[in-house]
């Protein structure tokens, strides 16, 4: 019986994230929920947004008092909507970035411990046995470090992108 593409990656995977001990699973569960936060943020930014700003523009130009106290403090109120709404779950994605690389030397560190554990009770006289353990227990760095690279990456790409959309809306309702 041949193996499927998809199974084969599977199997892979499985392979890779069991050898990192079941912090790595941890890892990629927080993974997954910033990316999933990622695209939605990409979603918004796209799609949402742009239909919004639409909005808050039409309801400044039908205006035909836009110097009073009372129009600047209906724009600010615009603006704030805005920058919450550009900037909502920003944060918790630089949260979770910056818990992958400490989820990933927690799982080295239980994988020392456990490498440790194992030349306890059988001696420490097999340096091969030695290495490959250590090997096995420096994954969930590796797997934590370029995942946190990533998401700083596109962090930093999506907060760039929702401050030059607040700043263009405030430029855009400053005109008249």
């Amino acid at each position: 019986m041949e193996i499927s593409l998809l199974q084969a990656w599977w199997l892979s995977l499985s392979q890779f994230m069991n050898q990192g001990g079941q912090i790595l699973w941890w890892l990629a569960a927080v993974v997954m929920l910033c990316w999933l936060l990622v695209v939605e943020r990409v979603i918004y930014l796209l799609f949402q947004y742009p239909n919004q700003r639409k909005a808050w523009l039409a309801k400044w130009h039908e205006r035909d008092d836009q110097t009073s106290w009372y129009a600047h403090a209906m724009r600010e109120g615009w603006l704030n909507e805005a920058r919450t709404a550009l900037s909502q779950n920003l944060n918790l994605i630089k949260v979770l970035v910056a818990i992958c690389p400490m989820l990933g030397l927690l799982g080295t560190v239980t994988g020392m411990i456990s490498v440790f554990d194992v030349m306890a009770t059988q001696g420490s006289s097999q340096p091969r046995l030695m290495a490959s353990g250590i090997s096995l227990a420096t994954l969930p760095t590796m797997a934590g470090m370029v995942a946190a690279l990533a998401g700083m990456f596109v962090h930093a790409r999506l907060a760039k992108a929702c401050h030059m959309r607040e700043l263009k809306l405030e430029k855009l309702l400053r005109s008249q």
